[in-house]
């Protein structure tokens, strides 16, 4: 057990969390969904960096959502803050070590497919790495795969289930593919005409790296994107960090019934 997991096991006793759920930019509310809480801030954790990002919390939550053990990332590391792809994945490790399950990761991201409204969900059905890192070089991890197989990188019963939920309480879900960029720049037009040519419908900078590394320790995972704008060149307006968090809270409450449903919580 390394330094990191070992502090959190003093930290949070004989709490088994189950799933982890990664917050992205503005989504933080989620958090607050957490019923019987432990909060642990990510400078007291060894090993983890502080978060710099607008709109991410830099705490690890404990709790239950319903009857589910889980424990949020409310605050991700990004490669554009300089961080290596290591560094960015050491949370998913971390909850692999705790004995979590299965992964929910969200984002922020830009709308591609024409036919997106913001603010709305979407339901990641695969990905394109595009960031030119992967957390996997190197030598091989702890139980992890030298080779993941990534055919099936978006558990397709969770996605299921997920939608299922999102009918049943009238929360509108696309479905698409995500396409993870460096950053931290927004993209250019012909950028986003070169992603819509890859197949991308929407682009952002995060979550692959997390998902990469789940995969290689076996974890079932699910992504979903809050699309809050329409990307460079579709978008008649220029892009902004603030429109970003105020979207991300628009839908918190649409996306909080979606995982509650997810994790059979009512």
């Amino acid at each position: 057990m390394n330094a990191t997991t070992a502090f959190l096991r003093g930290r949070v006793g004989s709490r088994e969390p189950r799933v982890g759920i990664v917050l992205g930019s503005g989504l933080g509310g989620l958090a607050d969904a957490v019923e019987e809480s432990l909060v642990v801030r990510y400078a007291d954790i060894p090993g983890f960096p502080d978060s710099s990002v607008a709109g991410h919390r830099g705490e690890l939550v404990f709790g239950r959502i319903g009857e589910t053990e889980v424990v949020l990332q409310a605050g991700r590391f990004h490669l554009y803050e300089g961080h290596d792809p290591q560094t960015v994945v050491l949370p998913v490790r971390t909850f692999a070590e705790l004995g979590v399950e299965t992964l929910i990761v969200t984002n922020a991201a830009g709308g591609i497919c024409p036919t997106f409204s913001p603010p709305v969900l979407m339901l990641i059905a695969d990905h394109i790495n595009l960031m030119w890192r992967n957390p996997l070089l190197g030598r091989v991890g702890a139980g992890e795969s030298r080779f993941p197989d990534m055919s099936e990188p978006y558990c397709p019963s969770l996605r299921t289930l997920a939608r299922r939920r999102a009918l049943e309480v009238g929360v509108s879900l696309e479905e698409g593919v995500y396409a993870g960029v460096l950053g931290p720049n927004y993209e250019t037009p012909a950028e986003i005409r070169m992603l819509s040519r890859l197949g991308a419908d929407a682009v952002g900078m995060s979550t692959v790296p997390e998902v990469i590394a789940a995969r290689a320790r076996g974890m079932r995972v699910l992504g979903i994107s809050t699309i809050t704008n329409l990307a460079s060149g579709i978008s008649p307006s220029k892009l902004d960090h603030t429109e970003v968090l105020a979207a991300g809270a628009a839908v918190t409450n649409s996306l909080e019934a979606v995982v509650r449903g997810v994790l059979g919580a009512p």
